[in-house]
């Protein structure tokens, strides 16, 4: 395995399961020091385990994003731990299903404190620190934000903005050296939906339009795109929305 990110740090929000852990474990794998920061510190310390087995340093930083001091406090710590900063890759994110009437107004709140205001402070936090280093950000948006997705708008609203927060955010940075993406995930075998209850009387059609035909997504197989994304064989890639669906976005 090619070790092309020797010498690189790079910081993940949900580093500790799901999407954000398989990035960590190919980033590790290719040599990266890796922060990462979760809010279950039981998986981070399991993740560490694993990934140190690679012979790279790991740091792990427990706490909940919703809150603005605590994105800048987690950058703050990665720059103590390692001095530098290569690559943000902002993955941590959530889900509620409800009806549209039924959303409540804390649960409105947290998804867009966790899947849209984190990744911006964080990025705010960051963007000095990868302007020395020349490195990027990775955002994850989702297929759900570029189609209609029934019952789960709260969702979809924060990742759509998510995508435009990071073509705007391209732009702005267009004449300075770093880069700034996004991927947007189909379904995946991940525990983003772990705990969340829905109604038993959703209509499963309107849900069916964007499972699309392929087999769901694993983690993995994601995690690769965002890996090649955030590396410097992507260097050509500023302002782009990178799509791994199985299709579903096509039509």
């Amino acid at each position: 395995m090619e070790r092309d990110f020797a010498g690189k740090v790079v910081l993940i929000t949900g580093g500790g399961r799901g999407l954000g852990q398989a990035a960590a474990r190919i980033f590790a794998s290719r040599g990266a020091d890796l922060f990462l920061v979760d809010i279950r510190e039981d998986l981070l310390a399991e993740t560490r385990a694993e990934l140190e087995k690679h012979g790279v340093k790991v740091r792990t930083h427990v706490t909940d994003i919703a809150q603005r001091d605590n994105c800048f406090k987690a950058v703050a710590a990665a720059i103590e731990a390692f001095g530098k900063l290569d690559v943000l890759c902002n993955i941590a994110g959530i889900v509620r299903f409800h009806r549209v009437p039924e959303i409540p107004e804390d649960e409105w709140q947290r998804l867009l404190a966790v899947n849209l205001s984190a990744p911006l402070y964080f990025s705010q936090a960051a963007i000095p620190h990868l302007l020395e280093s020349h490195g990027n950000i990775v955002n994850v948006g989702s297929q759900a934000a570029q189609m209609g997705t029934a019952y789960i708008v709260a969702y979809s609203a924060t990742k759509a903005a998510v995508v435009h927060l990071t073509r705007s955010m391209a732009m702005e940075y267009m004449k300075q050296p770093i880069r700034i993406n996004a991927v947007c995930p189909g379904t995946m075998r991940t525990g983003i939906g772990e705990g969340v209850t829905r109604a038993d009387d959703l209509d499963l059609e309107l849900m069916a339009r964007y499972q699309g035909f392929r087999p769901v997504n694993e983690p993995s197989e994601v995690a690769e795109l965002i890996v090649f994304t955030a590396s410097d064989r992507a260097s050509a890639v500023h302002g782009a929305v990178l799509t791994a669906d199985g299709g579903v976005t096509t039509g």
